[in-house]
């Protein structure tokens, strides 16, 4: 039997990178995925993708941070399905904005409305069609809500508060059969890393990959795919008593004070081509 079989799991941010490849892996896992996104383009591209290899998930135009969007996307969903068993809560944006004094305050406020508020509109509105039947949510914080980075403060606060935010949903609906868990995922090939970055065929973009061979232990960016089967192992049964955790999907980096040597030991580095 398919790990999520019977089950119907909302995405959020499900339009490329990690989403993308979540949708995938739950669809072929059996469950009966929604796609929601903003980005209604690329979701419907992805959308084809999936239908077209034998597997139907549906699309929703919803802005995670916008009350009266997230509201009218689970009233849909409520109509359609009655209720949902997974909930990834996915969507997200990252950008640079410099030092605290110089930051601008209107992208603070996006990237918080985005990442913090949205992850919790999508759940107060989505938490109720689980609460007979229970279920998992998974939450996507990052590496930089463990600690944090330069110039990316309103980021780090965004991500820091779901990770924090994820515990206090766990300890509210234990009871209620309902798991609530977070992943904190390092650098991962995605198109966000790409804008933020540059792409591969980049020279930023390949200066970037470069310098991660030596800060990251396992030498290199994760993939989307790598994201997806932990979302997939806290969205199935195989967790039934894993709650209020984060999980650092990482290649090592949380796992490390400082980079000490790795800076000055080429052969750390050449290990990694």
């Amino acid at each position: 039997m398919k790990r999520l079989e019977n089950k119907t799991a909302v995405v959020t941010g499900a339009a490329t990178g990690i989403g993308k490849a979540t949708v995938e892996l739950f669809a072929k896992e059996g469950a009966t995925v929604l796609l929601a996104d903003v980005n209604t383009e690329e979701m419907e591209k992805t959308a084809k993708e999936i239908n077209e290899k034998g597997t139907e998930v549906k699309t929703y135009q919803v802005d995670v941070s916008d009350e009266d969007s997230v509201l009218a996307f689970a009233n849909n969903v409520q109509e359609e399905f009655g209720s949902i068993d997974v909930l990834f809560n996915n969507a997200g944006v990252d950008q640079e904005g410099g030092k605290v004094h110089e930051y601008p305050t209107e992208l603070f406020d996006r990237i918080i409305s985005v990442d913090l508020r949205g992850t919790f509109l999508t759940s107060k509105y989505l938490i109720p069609l689980m609460l007979d039947n229970g279920g998992s949510i998974i939450n996507t914080s990052s590496m930089s809500g463990r600690a944090a980075d330069l110039d990316r403060s309103g980021y780090n606060a965004a991500k820091g508060g779901i990770t924090n935010f994820t515990k206090a949903m766990a300890i509210d609906y234990a009871r209620d059969g309902i798991r609530v868990n977070s992943i904190s995922p390092g650098t991962i090939e995605t198109p966000l890393i790409d804008k933020l970055a540059g792409s591969k065929d980049e020279e930023m973009g390949q200066k970037f990959r470069e310098a991660n061979k030596w800060v990251t232990p396992m030498g290199r960016l994760g993939r989307p795919e790598e994201m997806a089967s932990v979302a997939l192992f806290l969205a199935s049964d195989d967790s039934s008593y894993v709650t209020g955790e984060d999980i650092a999907a990482d290649g090592g980096i949380m796992a490390y004070t400082w980079p000490g040597k790795m800076l000055i030991d080429n052969k750390w580095k050449e290990e990694t081509e």
